[in-house]
């Protein structure tokens, strides 16, 4: 009865005791079946429930004044019976077919190229440990296929006019595939014999070397020929732009079904390699992926028969695009391979534990990284790193990266707290942080625990940037984590007195955090007092201290 009884109140009669036999329809027929959560139950139940409901609202004396009568009621009621259960019933037909298609959805596999179906495999790995930029960058300067498309779009030069049928006119083709030492075949027409040409054209516009610069016409990037950049930076970016080219190794047969039977191999190989821990053996690959190619595609046996060596083209694209070594009929992943199948999988949001090397971590990627592990995990990195620093410049490395970012106060807490645990041999360290106002704090506070001399005292400022840090923290955990922390403070008359002076506090979030307490604190003079030193804050009354 519950929903009838609120809707009737919201669309048809301000008094929920007040019914008119015109009000039954609007309710039950027409709104009923967009809001109600059971249409089965509500089928078998609701208009006992409501005749059962009038009833005892006129047998009681509490149908209002101005309602038609029982009778009338319920035989009005009897009227549209029918019209609402079969209104039910359409419901709950959309609803089996919206689930069944759902269904359909969370089985349906895409192809050999999806990843999603090895998600919880990924999940389980072991972490995957991914080499330095500098290293990255310089595997990547030494692409084959990345040069290649170079030397394409230099040879393709300035407003190149292109046809509409094919690209290329069969001269030009011949040229291009000298410029690119790719063998002239035999057959005709040449455009539809030479993929292998237009992969690379096709990685040459990915990789930005190639670009549009009219309805007909392409052009050679002036930065093209520059290539291996020498920043590398550059040279990663250009290498991303061109990872999803790993499509261009699945193997391209005369069908166009059989063709798109096999698609989404390479990415399959990549996949299964990854989870393998980076090798296996081309048999193996083989076989399981022949296996596979059959289980997905009706036509994935015949195509596979018919390509005769499949895994020729993948293994050719992504050796040439260094992401594999194929030696001794064993396959492995490179680093640039690794860190391209992590990205391939970021981009289909899918996690996997992916961390920088130990040796090639930096302190803030020891320090971001530490952040979202659990305790003893985060403690193993940490001893890890330690052990390739010595302390007093670990101490150094990690109160640097805390002070890059003035606005992460959790990246400052996590250094405060993992340099505070190397003692004395932090205090160059810490006297050093003394100069940075975001660190101040921390070092001021730590160096008076360790006794040094001509240490500066803590400030009530000092005192102040840490709870801000602390409140900046446990906001970002939710609402019941921050008004724990603000309880932390003290009953309300002591935090209120406490924001009539940390609004004066030059801290990044202190405005953000000002209007957090007016609207979660429960207190009404905390939040009152709140927002009246976010209006100081904002209006820059007095001087910050």
């Amino acid at each position: 009865m519950g929903p009838a009884a609120l809707w009737h109140r919201l669309i048809a009669r301000d008094d929920v005791h007040l019914w008119k036999r015109d009000d039954l329809r609007p309710v039950l027929v027409e709104r009923m079946p967009q809001v109600v959560e059971d249409p089965d139950t509500a089928a078998d139940a609701m208009i006992p429930a409501v005749r059962s409901y009038l009833t005892f609202l006129s047998e009681t004396g509490r149908l209002a004044k101005g309602s038609d009568s029982l009778d009338d009621l319920l035989d009005e009621l009897d009227a549209v019976e029918d019209d609402f259960i079969e209104a039910m019933e359409e419901v709950l037909g959309e609803r089996d077919w919206d689930e069944e298609e759902e269904d359909l959805d969370e089985e349906e596999v895409e192809g050999l190229g999806d990843f999603e179906p090895f998600a919880d495999e990924l999940a389980d790995l072991p972490t995957i440990r991914l080499r330095p930029d500098a290293e990255l960058a310089t595997a990547a300067r030494t692409v084959p296929l990345i040069f290649k498309a170079r030397d394409l779009a230099v040879w393709v030069g300035k407003s190149r006019k292109v046809g509409e049928d094919t690209l290329l006119s069969d001269e030009e083709i011949r040229q291009a595939l000298g410029v690119v030492d790719l063998p002239e075949p035999g057959e005709e027409p040449l455009a539809h014999a030479v993929p292998a040409l237009w992969n690379l054209w096709n990685l040459a516009v990915d990789l930005e070397f190639l670009t549009p610069d009219g309805e007909d016409t392409v052009s050679v990037d002036e930065d093209t020929a520059a290539w291996p950049f020498e920043n590398d930076e550059d040279v990663l970016d250009a290498w991303m732009l061109g990872l999803h080219s790993v499509d261009y190794g699945d193997p391209e047969l005369d069908d166009d079904d059989l063709t798109l039977a096999l698609s989404g191999l390479t990415r399959a190989l990549l996949i299964r390699l990854l989870i393998a821990g980076g090798e296996r053996r081309v048999d193996d690959l083989r076989e399981e992926l022949a296996e596979a190619a059959a289980e997905f595609d009706d036509l994935g046996a015949t195509a596979w028969a018919e390509a005769d060596d499949p895994l020729a083209s993948v293994l050719e694209w992504l050796t040439g695009y260094g992401m594999i070594t194929v030696s001794d009929e064993q396959v492995r992943l490179t680093p640039l391979g690794t860190e391209g199948v992590v990205h391939l999988l970021d981009d289909d949001d899918i996690e996997v534990d992916a961390r920088p090397a130990i040796d090639a971590m930096t302190a803030l990627d020891l320090l971001s990284f530490s952040a979202d592990l659990p305790e003893e995990e985060a403690d193993a990195e940490f001893a890890a790193w330690m052990l390739l620093r010595e302390p007093a410049r670990a101490a150094e490395e990690l109160l640097e990266a805390a002070a890059e970012d003035e606005a992460d106060a959790l990246i400052r807490v996590q250094a405060a707290s993992l340099v505070g645990t190397l003692g004395p041999v932090a205090v160059p360290a810490w006297q050093e942080a003394l100069d940075e106002p975001s660190l101040r704090p921390y070092a001021a506070t730590h160096l008076a625990q360790l006794g040094v001399e001509d240490a500066p005292e803590p400030s009530q400022s000092d005192t102040h940037w840490l709870i801000l840090d602390m409140w900046t923290i446990s906001a970002g955990l939710g609402r019941p984590e921050f008004v724990s922390s603000l309880h932390d403070i003290g009953p309300a008359p002591v935090l209120s007195s406490l924001l009539d002076v940390i609004w004066k506090v030059p801290h990044p979030h202190v405005e953000e955090l000002l209007e957090a307490i007016g609207e979660a604190h429960p207190d009404k003079q905390v939040a009152k007092a709140a927002k009246r030193a976010l209006f100081k804050a904002r209006s820059g009354a007095g001087h910050r201290e």
